[in-house]
């Protein structure tokens, strides 16, 4: 992980399905648990899923509140 990936999850968009459209980082915890469980797509939303998924799992999710406020 770089730290500026923390910042491309409060900028890039679901750009498919349920979710389309919504910010990674508000994507809930019940839909990253299925990409876990069903794979994440390659590229760079997969990389940036896998990784909000790390951070809803582990309770991590105000490392986004600093980032959130600017």
């Amino acid at each position: 992980m770089k730290p500026e990936d923390l910042e491309r999850l409060l900028a890039v968009e679901m750009p498919f399905g349920k979710y389309k459209g919504r910010v990674i980082a508000d994507l809930p915890g019940n839909y990253l648990n299925w990409f876990a469980r069903e794979g994440f797509p390659k590229g760079e939303v997969g990389r940036l899923l896998a990784l909000m998924h790390e951070i809803d799992h582990n309770g991590l999710s105000d490392l986004l509140l600093p980032l959130r406020r600017r």
